[in-house]
C-alpha cells in the first residue's frame, strides 16, 4: 500500500470554490463552475457453459461524460474563439488541425496553494452557449457555458499535499507502518 503523507492538523476537506482552469499554459478567466470528472466501466456479464446458473463479472470499455465550464459573461473571448474553430470549420472554411487542448484544472488550499491538479485530455467543445438567457427582472449576471467532450483525465501525482511548517517533518503515514 502507498505511505502517503498526511498533515495530521487538518481535518477539513479542501474547498471547492478555490480551483482555477488552464489551457495552452494560460489561466482561463472568470470560471465559476466545472461539471464532474467522471468515468463509467461498463460491465460485461458472462456464463461459462458447464455452469449455466452462475454469472461473471468483467470490465469493459471505459468512458470520460463531458466536462461543462461556466463563468460569467467577461470581455475575454476564449470560450467563444475555441468554439468557433469547429462552427467555422462546419462552413466549410479550411480544416481545422487545432481544435483539440488539454485542459487543467488545479484546486487550492486556503494558503493558496496547489492541492491537485487534474489534466483533461484531448478536450474539444461539443456545445456553447454565448449568453444564457437574460432576464430584465432577475438579479443575477449572465452566464457563458462551454462543454467539453474529452477523452479522459488523470491526477497530476506530482501535485500533493503542501509542506506546512507547523507540522513536524515526522508526520504520520496514511497505511501504518514504520
Amino acid at each position: 500500500m502507498p505511505q502517503l503523507p498526511v498533515n495530521a492538523s487538518r481535518v477539513d476537506p479542501f474547498r471547492n470554490f478555490k480551483f482555477r482552469v488552464k489551457w495552452d499554459g494560460r489561466y482561463v478567466a472568470a470560471v465559476s463552475s466545472v461539471s464532474a470528472l467522471r468515468r463509467t466501466t461498463d460491465v460485461v456479464e458472462h456464463r461459462e457453459g458447464g455452469d449455466p446458473s452462475a454469472t461473471h463479472r468483467m470490465p469493459g470499455r471505459t468512458t470520460y461524460e463531458a466536462v461543462t465550464l461556466e463563468r460569467g459573461v467577461t470581455h475575454d473571448p476564449e470560450f467563444e474563439q475555441w468554439a468557433n474553430k469547429l462552427a467555422d470549420a462546419g462552413a466549410g472554411s479550411a480544416g481545422v488541425d487545432d481544435f483539440r487542448r488539454d485542459v487543467t484544472i488545479e484546486l487550492f488550499d486556503d494558503a493558496g496553494r496547489a492541492v491537485m491538479s487534474y489534466t483533461i485530455y484531448r478536450c474539444w467543445p461539443s456545445e456553447y452557449v454565448a449568453v444564457s438567457g437574460l432576464d430584465a427582472r432577475g438579479n443575477v449576471a449572465p452566464v457563458e457555458r462551454l462543454t467539453l467532450e474529452n477523452e479522459g483525465w488523470r491526477r497530476d501525482p506530482d501535485v500533493g499535499v503542501p509542506h506546512d511548517p507547523r507540522v513536524d517533518r515526522q508526520s504520520p503515514t496514511i497505511g501504518g507502518g514504520g
